[in-house]
């Protein structure tokens, strides 16, 4: 069986990052499927999805780290093409990637005992984001 669900989330950008697990979990426990998997995919091509333990300290680490690797205050050719601003949101997004998988057994989503599903968003404004959580199983 596959169930398709969307669920929604306003974020402020420039690396706003939201725990997700929640909507998820209940998204898993309303399918009333017990075994399976979940996959996840944001709409967008300036935002990610990841796993990481969700606590002060790294939600800072994650985008310092990012500025290392594609800092917000370059120059992209991306920016030379649209003039829009965000050309490291969509280098970041891009390597980070927009989609993961979690397996659920019981109903219960498998993720280790530190591990919540993420969303961040890179992007130079706010906005709604769509995440699809496609479930498959029985």
């Amino acid at each position: 069986m596959i169930q398709t669900n969307r669920l929604y989330v306003k974020t402020k950008g420039k690396n706003d990052i939201h725990d997700i697990t929640e909507k998820l979990q209940s998204i898993v426990t309303e399918s009333g499927l017990k075994e399976g998997s979940v996959l996840c995919f944001v709409s967008g091509s300036t935002a990610s999805l990841t796993t990481v333990e969700y606590e002060p300290g790294l939600i800072k680490d994650i985008p310092e780290a990012l500025n290392l690797i594609a800092p917000m205050d370059k120059t992209y050719h991306h920016d030379d093409t649209w003039h829009d601003g965000n050309g490291y949101a969509h280098v970041r997004a891009s390597l980070m990637g927009p989609s993961l998988t979690i397996p659920f057994s019981n109903g219960k989503l498998l993720l280790g005992t530190w591990q919540q599903v993420v969303l961040i968003d890179f992007d130079n404004r706010s906005r709604e984001r769509a995440i699809i959580a496609q479930l498959y199983g029985e």
